[in-house]
């Protein structure tokens, strides 16, 4: 077992571990810690405790020292050198006629390295640009090409249901959100309703898919013939979350509700009376 604590770098950002060590860490402090990008400021979401090998990547690195009021102002003039760096960056994006959309730009914790985020259509040919903001940066340049996922957790904004994107605001990971998970919960499959600002399927449709494949296990298929309190009768509808069955009896002449527990119940006395 390994003692550490969560942190992240980013609001919405992946959770990594590091060894607190000695160090009095607690949740909400902020540190200085040594990652793959080099020096690096980020905020304690997850307080000291003790984790399993297959939960970390070794060799786990240590938590150098916890941030103080210096850091917090370097970390300030990052973001205000990032600003400028962005304006510049665009102009020579045009200068070169590139086919790329800049989205953010981000120093290192100790400005060894300076990483501007974009997107395309394709592949761009940026060798020029990046020889032009080296000779005026004076530092290491990275430019990474990301997807349209990514630029809206950047970003951020207002997603259809009114509130911030969730992507944007606690999302740490991306989740796999397929079609089947919006015929399964009945909705509407217009690209436009079930779209989130970023044209993929929005992230929310993966949040009750669970729910709704349990209880499809619980509940019989459209169209199956059922046993319930009024007869027997053929499954024409279905409330998968109240779990509530629409049975058209035809002795009754008319489409009936009932909840899971009254067709357990008489599938169970059915049972009973055949043994």
């Amino acid at each position: 077992m390994y003692d550490v604590v969560g942190v992240r770098f980013k609001k919405a950002g992946k959770i990594y571990y590091f060894d607190p060590g000695e160090l009095a860490i607690e949740k909400n402090d902020y540190v200085i810690v040594e990652t793959v990008r080099g020096v690096e400021y980020g905020k304690v979401v997850v307080d000291r405790k003790q984790v399993g090998e297959n939960d970390v990547v070794l060799p786990l690195k240590k938590v150098i020292r916890l941030a103080d009021h210096k850091d917090q102002m370097a970390v300030q003039e990052n973001k205000d050198a990032a600003e400028e760096a962005y304006e510049v960056c665009c102009n020579k994006i045009t200068e070169h006629q590139l086919d790329m959309k800049l989205v953010d730009v981000e120093y290192t914790f100790d400005r060894n390295k300076v990483i501007f985020y974009f997107t395309a259509d394709g592949r761009v040919d940026f060798r020029e640009l990046v020889k032009d903001l080296a000779s005026i940066f004076r530092t290491r340049i990275e430019l990474r090409q990301i997807g349209v996922r990514d630029e809206a957790k950047m970003l951020g904004g207002i997603g259809p249901c009114g509130r911030m994107l969730c992507c944007s605001t606690y999302l740490g990971d991306f989740e796999p959100v397929s079609i089947k998970m919006a015929k399964d919960q009945n909705l509407s499959l217009n690209p436009t309703k079930i779209s989130g600002l970023c044209g993929r399927l929005m992230c929310c449709l993966k949040y009750e898919n669970d729910e709704y494949e349990a209880a499809k296990e619980e509940l019989p298929d459209v169209g199956e013939v059922i046993s319930t309190p009024h007869g027997k009768g053929r499954v024409v509808g279905l409330n998968i979350l109240e779990r509530v069955i629409k049975v058209d009896i035809k002795e009754a002449e008319r489409v009936l509700e009932f909840t899971l527990d009254e067709i357990s119940n008489e599938s169970a006395v059915s049972i009973q009376a055949t043994e």
